[in-house]
């Protein structure tokens, strides 16, 4: 049984990665077109060909995490290695160039796939780490809930203060290019520190071998059916988050307004974009303390449709509020917080989920191949926020967005609405249909955990017998 040390170091990896995650699925897009000056259909291409290089890049890490061997295991020796380049490259990201179009555009590439490239690297192996910790299933939910818990604690922060720190560096003298690269470094340096608690405070619990090649790895990997499934699901819940996360700010600057203010119990505050995020990832935090329960007591797959069904009903709803009035702007708030609430709940949902596929893998196929198949849940986020951004962008310059304009028309803001309500719905159904195929209910998993607890037990066995078979024969010699 892991003690509150190490659940508290594991979270303390996603707070790290979160905060950097967050800060470029809802800014990322708002600061190419509107900072950096780049056009909204290179900014959506680029986010689109970059996940090219991921789908490579990601399966690739994990099948090298899966065959590291050092004194600190298989998987977390990559939260010491990478954390210095990960803050490196976000600054970078965030860095204007005074270069003509053409040249920004390529740093905008390299930059970009630079920083996928070191998230996928210390990413991939601190997700299959999940795998290591614990063989219980439910522990499993629970280090996940940690880990999610403490993810949307560092979003919270980041989004909450991202907009004062810029506000705060401009207001020294900087340009607006340069306050966003501060904000940045204050960000990456709060990241590194958390990255290497992450490392002191966490064990791998499970010594996990892979006898199998990469091909045979790889090919129970095309032949596993719900990690298909699971795939698909989690491509969906990641693409909810990002079109509606990365419309937010072209939201508030177009629909909302700059100087909208709420009454709350008579206290009037300015309603913007880091309000409304903020206050969505503090909702998370609650859903993610009601995932343990909720799942133990309905089951995993049960709970996944039933967060997808509510999502698509609360989207739905969030078309009818009035951004003219005060109770308009309040049910916003409100329906923010609700359907936060619900994905708060998804996340640690799914990344459990998936340590029951890399279970179900290594009985069936009998390979352990964690890395590998915990690769594709950081794939589908990446490729979830890649669509969801480029989609965004895409849709936006269809409907007539004008960059940099104080007024938008109609058309433009219509399809603001849809991309905050009736899309991210759809995208919801999908995946609620999707989970309703998947095959390893409570039931199954249970019995998988016991086999593969047998299982271990007897390969434990085996390969004591053969040293003290070897150490026997030494003595003989």
């Amino acid at each position: 049984m892991a003690n509150l040390k190490e659940k508290i170091g594991y979270g303390f990896g996603d707070m790290a990665s979160s905060m950097f995650w967050k800060v470029f699925s809802y800014y990322l897009p708002f600061f190419y077109a509107n900072v950096f000056g780049i056009s909204l259909v290179d900014t959506g291409v680029l986010l689109l060909v970059t996940r090219i290089w991921d789908a490579v890049s990601d399966p690739m890490m994990g099948a090298v995490a899966d065959r590291t061997r050092t004194r600190w295991g298989k998987y977390r020796p990559y939260l010491l290695w990478v954390a210095a380049p990960f803050s490196i490259c976000g600054i970078l990201l965030f860095t204007t160039p005074d270069w003509g179009y053409a040249a920004k555009l390529v740093w905008a590439y390299v930059t970009y796939i630079l920083m996928m490239t070191v998230y996928t690297g210390i990413n991939v192996p601190y997700g299959a780490m999940l795998g290591v910790m614990t063989e219980d299933s439910q522990e499993k939910t629970v280090f996940s809930s940690f880990r999610m818990f403490f993810a949307y604690g560092g979003s919270f922060i980041a989004l909450f203060a991202w907009e004062p720190l810029c506000s705060l560096f401009a207001g020294t003298g900087m340009s607006l290019q340069s306050s966003w690269q501060g904000a940045m470094v204050v960000i990456a340096l709060c990241c590194f520190v958390l990255f290497l608690l992450c490392f002191r405070m966490t064990r791998e619990q499970l010594s996990t071998v892979s006898e199998a090649s990469l091909a045979k790895d790889l090919k129970a990997l095309v032949t596993n059916k719900p990690w298909w499934l699971l795939n698909g699901a989690s491509l969906c819940f990641n693409l909810f988050n990002t079109v509606r996360g990365a419309t937010v700010a072209f939201f508030f600057a177009d629909v909302i307004g700059g100087e909208q203010h709420i009454v709350v119990f008579g206290l009037s505050m300015l309603f913007y974009s880091g309000l409304f995020l903020g206050v969505g990832e503090v909702a998370n935090m609650v859903g993610v303390a009601l995932a343990v329960p909720i799942t133990k007591r309905l089951g995993k797959k049960p709970t996944f449709i039933m967060v997808d069904a509510l999502l698509i009903l609360f989207s739905i709803v969030f078309f009818t509020c009035s951004p003219d009035s005060n109770a308009g702007l309040l049910l916003m708030l409100l329906l923010q917080m609700v359907i936060s609430v619900l994905t708060g709940v998804m996340s640690p949902l799914v990344w459990s989920m998936y340590a029951d596929v890399s279970d179900y893998s290594e009985l069936k196929y009998r390979t352990a191949s964690t890395g590998l198949i915990f690769s594709s849940a950081s794939m589908a986020q990446k490729f979830g926020g890649a669509i969801g951004g480029a989609a965004v962008m895409w849709l936006l310059h269809g409907f007539g967005y004008v960059e940099g304009s104080a007024s938008q028309p109609s058309g433009a803001v219509e399809c603001l609405w849809w991309l905050m309500t009736f899309i991210p719905a759809g995208v919801a159904l999908l995946s609620m249909v999707i989970v309703w195929l998947y095959p390893l209910n409570t039931r199954r998993v249970n019995d998988i955990v016991a086999q593969l607890s047998v299982a271990r037990r007897g390969a434990a066995d085996v390969a004591a017998a053969d040293a003290a078979a070897g150490s026997a024969e030494k003595v003989d010699l």
